[in-house]
C-alpha cells in the first residue's frame, strides 16, 4: 500500500489540524538491563520448560505497520494504530 509522506490530521498539542510528516515506526533494540527483560531471560533459562510454547507454524503472513506522525508546526509525535499490510511504501501524494 502506498502511504503519503505528509498527512493533514489533528495535533493534540496544537489543538488544530496541521500537516504531519509520516514515517513507518520501527521499534528500538531491547535493553538487556531493563528489569522486565532481566526477568524474562531468567524465567527462560534452566532445565525446566520454556515460559511460552515455541511457535511451530505461523498463522499470520503479515505484520502490523504502525505510522509515526510528526507535526510540522510543533514537532509533536503521535503513533497511528497499526494495520495489516503485506508491503507499506511511503510515496508522494497521488491524485
Amino acid at each position: 500500500m502506498k502511504i503519503p509522506k505528509t498527512i493533514v490530521t489533528y495535533c493534540p498539542r496544537c489543538h488544530v489540524h496541521t500537516e504531519h510528516s509520516v514515517s513507518i515506526y520501527k521499534h528500538g533494540k531491547r535493553r538487556t538491563l531493563a528489569q522486565g527483560q532481566r526477568r524474562y531471560l531468567r524465567k527462560q533459562e534452566g532445565y525446566g520448560s520454556k515460559r511460552k510454547p515455541e511457535q511451530k507454524r505461523f498463522a499470520k503472513i503479515t505484520k502490523k505497520v504502525v505510522l509515526k506522525l510528526k507535526c510540522n508546526k510543533c514537532g509533536y509525535i503521535i503513533h497511528r494504530k497499526g494495520i495489516r499490510l503485506k508491503r507499506a511504501e511511503l510515496a508522494e501524494k497521488h491524485r
